[in-house]
């Protein structure tokens, strides 16, 4: 077993036989990430508030009540002897490498964090973890919320046509496009932009295969994007709808807790657990389940309860068998016989091979049931909410590019609730534009900037009147603006500040004001901001025929900005703001600055998201960016926003910084000779 690095310090990982590749990648991981991989493992646990202190408390909470690590572990026991054999093999790596990883990262001496072995399901915990607020069950609590106030008919109004903060982009350009006359995937998965970054650049060679991709740190294999050199592929979030949320109605008996089903009171399950809290006495959480799943809120001694059903837990399948077929594939077909077998979460996929086969569909498990169900809480003793099978998995037929960018188009039938369409129209009107497209042709995509829902706010200047002349002046400049949302510009600047002075107004108007008294735990009320809402759903509010007289508060608003002294650039603002597990700096004190302005914004393809009404800073963007060449692998290109290792000082920390806030793509190296073996 050996590794090799490149030039950015990405792994290069060979071995003899796959089951000592993965072991490999296991120790990989945590030589790189050890810090990283550990936090996910104690979130999956439950267990991050013994040493992040009592702001961890509401996610360990939920984490215990949803039953996250006890579904990982019935899912590991489900999979077939090869899969656990082969995630076994990785956690074997994990464990052998995790304590000298550990003492390369300062973080673990800064909490007093302390290592344990990780159980054989771990990944499984660490991937159900990250993903179980993929489909945006609590979304369900905000329409609740809505049609308490406004009605139901409200219910559509506060949406961006898709889950807050979605923002993936993939497409696939076909040979008839391409100056290769071979296909070219490429595209940039958006999410929470964390340091260390949420996908991992690797490699894993052995004589059967030899595979490139972005891992998930933690989990073994190569899920998502991959490029085996004979068939490639990416995913998207569908934004399908696949959890959903039951009223229970609770009682306690002198042998536990009942609730209420269809065929009336049925026994729960419930025991406690304690949750150990840094520097404060631990507390005890009751831990419920009925028929329909975990109770997430309240309980027999609340207001309420509610209940959780998700996939894995009613299965017992999270469709982890299918990462080793994946990184067998060699056509389309194996990829899309592979896919058969996932659940969660659910995708939009596309693939091509080097025959020129190409795939678009989706894939996991999306139950059948009630159309209620998808929009809010429904209650657990009505058998219409009951489940009853899976939807079919819509797939299409590639003619021409095909474009996924967590929009209505294929996943239709899968949700009630898609990302606005102007990613998605954008992408394909540029790829359309021309043919003769080539990896270093990819970028251009990535980094286009025209902001295609501007026109909301842009178009009803013109009919504006009895301003003053310095609204007079900043309205005519926004009217010849050319909507690009540029780091340098400072008119996309001064359009942010009148969309931010909007969403303020509107949320203070009193026919909207009613929704921000809320009731929730903590977990939930980021859910439930009503700022939060008004900045992503404008484009609906504007259009809708809620009270509110908009023209005039648009107007207040461009008085507002104009009023105020000459705005600087976008960028000033504008910058990314990693997350971290614990707050610090990125850099070392003896390192030269780096400018963190960025362009783009929420619709725009260069999809950098804010909170419109609160701030302009990023937290959430491009994760990784991604070109795949079906005719020369070596061709391809890839860039992540910080750099390979998640180690703090090391100096793949963050050296591909640059280069992604330019929207570049580093080359990928392939030959042996040419990467430096450890």
């Amino acid at each position: 077993m050996k590794v090799y690095r490149d030039h950015w310090g990405v792994p290069h990982l060979r071995a003899d036989d796959p089951l000592s590749l993965v072991r490999l990648q296991g120790r990989n991981v945590a030589t790189d990430r050890a810090w990283q991989i550990e936090t996910q493992r104690r979130k999956s646990l439950g267990t991050t508030a013994a040493f992040l202190g009592p702001d961890a408390v509401a996610w360990d909470t939920f984490a215990r009540q949803a039953r996250l690590a006890d579904t990982a572990e019935r899912c590991f026991r489900a999979l077939d002897d090869d899969t656990r054999a082969w995630i076994g093999a990785y956690v074997a790596g994990v464990n052998e490498a995790l304590p000298a990883g550990a003492a390369r990262a300062p973080e673990f001496a800064k909490t007093g964090l302390t290592l344990k072995e990780w159980e054989p399901w771990t990944p499984l915990g660490i991937w159900i973890a990250a993903h179980i607020l993929f489909a945006g069950f609590p979304s369900k609590l905000w329409r609740e919320q809505v049609a308490l106030h406004l009605g139901d008919d409200a219910m559509g109004v506060f949406t961006s046509e898709g889950p807050h903060t979605s923002g993936s982009n993939g497409w696939m350009v076909p040979g008839a496009l391409t100056a290769t006359g071979t296909a070219l995937i490429a595209g940039d998965p958006h999410r929470y932009v964390e340091s260390p970054g949420v996908y991992q650049q690797i490699r894993l060679a052995c004589p059967s295969y030899d595979v490139l991709g972005l891992a998930v740190p933690g989990v073994p294999g190569i899920a998502h994007f991959g490029h085996t050199g004979d068939v490639a592929w990416a995913i998207t979030n569908a934004a399908a709808d696949y959890q959903d949320l039951y009223e229970e109605q609770l009682r306690r008996t002198t042998d536990g807790v009942e609730a209420l089903g269809p065929d009336g009171w049925e026994a729960a399950t419930v025991h406690t657990e304690s949750v150990e809290i840094a520097g404060r006495d631990a507390i005890a959480v009751e831990v419920i389940e009925t028929a329909r799943g975990p109770v997430v809120i309240g309980g027999p001694d609340f207001a309420r309860g509610v209940s959780l059903r998700y996939p894995p837990r009613v299965t017992g399948r999270l469709g982890f068998e299918v990462l080793p077929l994946l990184l067998q594939a060699t056509d389309v077909a194996a990829v899309d016989e592979a896919l058969e077998g996932w659940v969660e979460p659910v995708n939009v996929v596309l693939a091509a091979d080097t025959a020129g086969g190409l795939l678009h569909r989706t894939a996991g498990l999306v139950p059948r049931r009630d159309a209620e169900n998808q929009l809010r809480v429904v209650p657990a003793w009505e058998r219409k909410h009951e489940w009853d099978g899976w939807i079919p998995m819509p797939r299409a037929t590639v003619d021409g590019v095909a474009v996924m960018a967590n929009a209505r188009d294929l996943a239709a039938p899968l949700g009630v609730e898609f990302a606005a369409p102007h990613r998605f129209r954008r992408i394909r009107e540029l790829l359309t534009a021309r043919d003769g497209w080539t990896v270093e042709d990819m970028p251009t995509i990535h980094t286009d900037t025209w902001l295609g829902s501007a026109g909301s706010i842009i178009d009803p200047l013109r009919d504006l009147a009895e301003l003053s002349p310095e609204a007079v002046e900043l309205c005519d400049r926004l009217l010849r603006w050319d909507r690009r949302m540029d780091a340098t510009s400072t008119t996309a600047s001064s359009y942010a500040a009148i969309r931010k002075a909007l969403s303020r107004r509107i949320t203070a108007h009193p026919a909207v004001a009613a929704l921000d008294d809320v009731d929730a735990t903590e977990m939930f009320l980021p859910y439930l901001d009503l700022l939060t809402h008004v900045s992503f759903a404008l484009e609906n509010l504007l259009a809708s025929d809620l009270a509110i007289d908009f023209a005039a508060l648009l107007r207040e608003s461009l008085e507002e900005v104009a009023a105020r002294t000459p705005r600087g650039p976008w960028g000033d603002t504008h910058q990314l703001s990693p997350v971290q597990v614990i707050r610090g700096p990125l850099f070392t004190r003896d390192e030269p600055p780096i400018d963190l302005g960025l362009s783009g914004d929420h619709h725009c393809v260069w999809s950098t998201s804010s909170v419109p009404g609160t701030t302009d800073l990023t937290v959430r963007a491009s994760a990784a960016r991604y070109a795949w060449d079906l005719r020369d692998r070596t061709k391809s290109g890839w860039s992540v926003p910080l750099g390979a290792s998640g180690v703090l000082g090391d100096q793949h920390h963050h050296d591909q910084l640059p280069l992604w806030l330019r929207g570049e793509l580093a080359p990928i190296v392939t030959d042996w000779d040419q990467l430096t073996p450890e």
